[in-house]
């Protein structure tokens, strides 16, 4: 009982590691999008800047997962768990990267005339975002419902990202011009398309845990 009560005790904070390290990336991708938005270039560069920060997380989660796996040794649905939080703790850190990307292409887009309107990327933002908070609480709390829902919800995101290439290309096709930021605005719609692949990812591994098998909801 003893054994059992420290294995808990030490998940929960491979658990508190983990949420905090969602929230930062959360805020990252919000600062990233903001700063795009905006035409902030000091705030993109925060973004960059604060990476380092989800890098260090991720390794102290890689660093505990090895030391319980040692100490514990986990067998069965133990060892589904501390395999689904090293996968996606790798996810979200892969999620945070993508915001520095977005943040890199902010920069080199500069003060030029915005062209965002022409795009949905906002929307693929915000999907983004509702999808990263479900697919961890699906993890979490164990909710099969919710990791089913991120997996439709990342259908939504690939539909506005087609959206988003045939507007972007048309578009060049007749501005010229503009390619330097059109060029970005396609890199930026490839970036939050990502985003959705590993936050689907993230929902594969609680579908792992609840059900005990592998899901691919990417496919």
């Amino acid at each position: 009982m003893v054994i059992r009560e420290s294995y808990e005790k030490n998940l929960q904070e491979l658990q508190s590691k983990m949420t905090e390290m969602v929230d930062l990336t959360v805020e990252s991708l919000e600062k990233a999008f903001s700063a795009f938005k905006e035409q902030d270039n000091a705030l993109a560069l925060k973004v960059i800047e604060e990476d380092e920060e989800i890098d260090e997380i991720e390794n102290d989660i890689n660093q505990f997962i090895i030391w319980l796996m040692v100490k514990e040794q986990p067998v069965a649905r133990d060892l589904r768990q501390v395999i689904g939080i090293l996968k996606i703790a790798s996810d979200i850190e892969r999620i945070a990267d993508f915001s520095v990307n977005i943040a890199k292409s902010t920069i080199r887009i500069g003060t030029a005339n915005s062209l965002l309107h022409l795009t949905d990327l906002e929307s693929m933002k915000e999907l983004s975002i509702d999808m990263l908070n479900k697919s961890f609480k699906s993890f979490i709390s164990e909710n099969m419902g919710l990791a089913k829902e991120v997996s439709q919800l990342d259908d939504k995101v690939d539909e506005l990202y087609e959206k988003n290439y045939m507007a972007i290309t048309d578009y060049l096709k007749g501005h010229p011009e503009d390619t330097t930021q059109l060029v970005q605005l396609l890199f930026i719609n490839r970036y939050l398309e990502r985003v959705a692949d590993h936050i689907t990812n993230i929902a594969e591994s609680a579908a792992y845990l609840i059900k005990g098998r592998i899901y691919d909801f990417n496919a």
